[in-house]
């Protein structure tokens, strides 16, 4: 035991406890300087604002940033938004995030998407803007034929043309609806005439 502190006091020891002290030293310094290099410790990059930017354009200032990037797709249109341009990112513009982060972008499709015309042949003018709008179309305007049911929608035009249920037309589309006045057409008035 005498001989065990003895040793803990002698040159030797010391010596050999202040080599360890200062290797430990040394070893931590080096691992924190090259973590500091590989993880570029306390170097960010601003993320750019890349909302309504084309997707080539943001590919390139993406690049230049040193940021990685991925496409998401969008299926809701925005009309305020360019045709395929940056309707939304992650991170927001602003951040500081490390170089070679990657950002991910939404884009705004090229247009609606296409919903199916419900059946409004037969149904009530009130009942067929209903149903119209809950799938996303809207009515521009009514015209009226002389047919004895009043207010019933008996056809459907889009853009002029005639439009059938279940056709496919853009998202917030308007269409015109032909509704009956509630007269009889005077070919049915002629012949039910002739047949008296």
């Amino acid at each position: 035991m005498k001989n065990f502190f003895n040793f803990l006091r002698s040159k030797t020891f010391l010596i050999q406890l202040g080599l360890a002290l200062l290797a430990v030293v040394l070893i931590c310094f080096a691992t924190l300087r090259w973590l500091k290099s590989t993880t570029n410790h306390g170097e960010f990059v601003e993320v750019p604002d890349f909302s309504k930017m084309s997707v080539q354009d943001m590919r390139k200032v993406a690049e230049e940033a040193g940021l990685r990037y991925e496409v998401l797709d969008s299926t809701n249109y925005n009309p305020d938004f360019p045709r395929f341009s940056i309707l939304d990112q992650n991170p927001s513009p602003g951040t500081k995030v490390k170089d070679n982060r990657k950002i991910y972008f939404t884009v705004n499709p090229s247009g609606y998407k296409k919903v199916t015309v419900p059946n409004i042949i037969q149904v009530t003018q009130r009942n067929a803007s209903s149903m119209l709008r809950a799938v996303g179309l809207d009515v521009q305007r009514v015209t009226y034929i002389e047919e004895l049911g009043k207010d019933m929608v008996y056809r459907m035009k889009y853009k002029g043309k005639y439009v059938s249920p279940g056709d496919k037309l853009p998202k917030t589309s308007k269409v015109e609806l032909i509704c009956g006045n509630g007269k009889i057409p005077n070919s049915a008035r002629i012949q039910a005439e002739s047949d008296n």
